[in-house]
């Protein structure tokens, strides 16, 4: 416990050491840690959360390591169609055990979902897709035994795609018994489980200093277990200081390093540059119900925009290759990805559609920002080339918890931010960008105050569709019609560049919202 804390104590500490090392057990990374609000599975939904839980809790299944397109078992060694054509029975791992020691069974599949459902926090829309909702999930489930159960649902979609939203962060697993002893006012330990965990993932969560430091420690039933025993997320806010930390040797790994930083390290001895798939879609996006900025719900502000952003400039000077153009809400990987680039930076195209659109000369929006690269470097790159066209976007740039709590608010005018795919399938960021109906989820779309009755009900059919074909033609409609006229402005899809010790080993990485696979990793 002393080494512990010992090691916490060094991570609140933010002056690195020359030639220093870390200890050999446990991995060090730097990162932003602003963005964390909650580590409960059934709440979080930021990046460095999100990406941790895949690290803490399991799923039933998750997609494979080496073909993402196909699922693996984990929590759930096998499954098979249930008694219906929308249901499917699991068979689960009888040796799984959470970190406390309890079994994984039955019924804390069906505690974890309904909970997820019923405490209806921002990943939840997601579980949505199944037709559940809080007055009806307490039917869905039935316990055959303690280690086999059948998860039903009401809505048009098929197996496939229920096995593919059960593999998203809110479909984790967690401990109901750890759970419930720290429930207060019926939250199902929603309070504590914001800062501590009660997965069967190969870590648990030590102890977390908001900000500043994560302490993860291996998970003494894992199986197989983790090479390392602990690592520890430290909080670094400055991009320049992670590059010299990782450069000094006080972190292994360096995460969210703008292109600068990266330049500067690879011709380093002692660091390499790992790059991974990822599905990060980076947009812009208006916000159509603003009351204090009518323009922003005006479809011409939205065609203009399109032809106000220098794709070339950013993709490849900016951010000197590190993300790709990529117009639509799919990213290139996804089976239907629509990879056409239609529109480039056309100063006089947009004035003419701002004129006809009767959009004023001189109009101000608000244009709020992660202060973190790439986002402040793409926003001034923004406010430079909309300004072209008399349009002035008015930087804000704030922690990114904030940003997430003025999207989930509406508290914004306009946004540049990423999505992430919480599964592999187009529904996942079809469901975000094409669906909003009256007393539905808050989906991005809803965020943004778009009204879309017929592309919801478009994505509703492509969602219940079996036939592969007829699939990918809906999802090729679906884009094409955002792409050219939605309040998303579709820029970049990057790849996720990481900073990493020469002494790391087995350094791998998934292809959704995911930081390494912590278990694997050897030093």
């Amino acid at each position: 416990m002393r080494h512990v804390l010992l090691l916490l104590a060094a991570a609140l500490t933010l002056a690195p050491a020359v030639h220093a090392s870390t200890p050999k057990e446990t991995l060090v990374i730097a990162v932003p840690l602003d963005g964390i609000i909650s580590f409960d599975p059934a709440e979080s939904f930021e990046t460095v959360s999100n990406s941790s839980l895949r690290n803490v809790y399991q799923t039933l299944a998750e997609p494979d390591e080496n073909d993402p397109q196909k699922l693996s078992p984990l929590l759930a060694h096998s499954w098979q169609p249930g008694t219906t054509p929308h249901s499917l029975i699991f068979n689960l791992n009888p040796d799984a055990h959470f970190a406390s020691g309890n079994p994984v069974t039955a019924q804390d599949v069906v505690f974890s979902l309904t909970r997820a459902v019923k405490l209806n926090k921002a990943p939840s829309f997601i579980l949505a897709e199944f037709g559940w909702t809080p007055a009806n999930v307490d039917s869905q489930f039935t316990v055959i035994n303690e280690h086999q159960l059948e998860i039903r649902w009401p809505a048009q979609i098929g197996q496939d795609l229920a096995l593919r939203l059960l593999t998203a962060p809110v479909g984790s697993v967690v401990d109901s018994k750890t759970a419930l002893q720290h429930a207060a006012s019926n939250d199902t330990g929603n309070g504590w489980l914001k800062t501590h965990s009660a997965g069967s993932g190969a870590f648990a969560i030590k102890q977390f200093v908001p900000l500043q430091a994560l302490l993860l420690e291996a998970n003494p039933h894992a199986n197989p277990p983790p090479h390392l025993k602990r690592v520890l997320l430290k909080g670094v806010s400055d991009p320049g200081t992670r590059r010299l930390l990782v450069q000094q040797g006080d972190v292994d790994v360096a995460y969210q390093l703008g292109p600068d930083q990266i330049a500067a390290l690879k011709n380093d001895a002692g660091v390499r540059i790992d790059t991974f798939p990822s599905t990060l879609i980076y947009y812009l996006g208006f916000n159509t119900k603003d009351a204090k900025q009518p323009a922003l719900g005006n479809p011409a502000l939205w065609q203009a925009a399109r032809w106000l952003v220098d794709y070339d400039a950013i993709a490849s000077q900016l951010l000197k290759g590190q993300y790709r153009i990529h117009q639509s809400f799919l990213p290139d990987g996804f089976d239907g990805a629509l990879n056409t680039t239609p529109f480039h930076y056309d100063t006089e195209k947009a004035k003419a559609v701002l004129k006809r659109g009767g959009i004023a000369p001189g109009t101000h929006i608000a244009l709020t920002v992660i202060n973190q690269p790439p986002y402040i470097d793409v926003a001034q790159a923004l406010q430079a080339s909309f300004a072209k066209a008399d349009i002035s976007l008015d930087i804000q740039p704030v922690a990114e918890s904030e940003l997430w709590s003025k999207m989930r608010g509406r508290d914004f005018q306009s946004i540049f931010i990423y999505w992430g795919a919480d599964y592999i399938d187009p529904n996942t960021n079809a469901s975000a960008f094409a669906f909003n109906v009256p007393g539905g989820p808050k989906t991005l779309a809803w965020r943004v105050g778009w009204e879309i009755p017929e592309l919801s009900a478009e994505t509703r059919k492509a969602a219940g569709e079996s036939d592969a074909t007829q699939r990918r033609a809906l999802y090729t409609h679906l884009q094409t019609e955002l792409q050219q006229n939605s309040p998303y402005v579709t820029i970049l899809q990057g790849a996720q560049q990481v900073a990493v010790r020469k002494n790391l080993s087995n350094v791998r990485q998934g292809i959704g919202v995911s930081m390494l696979l912590l278990d694997k990793v050897e030093k």
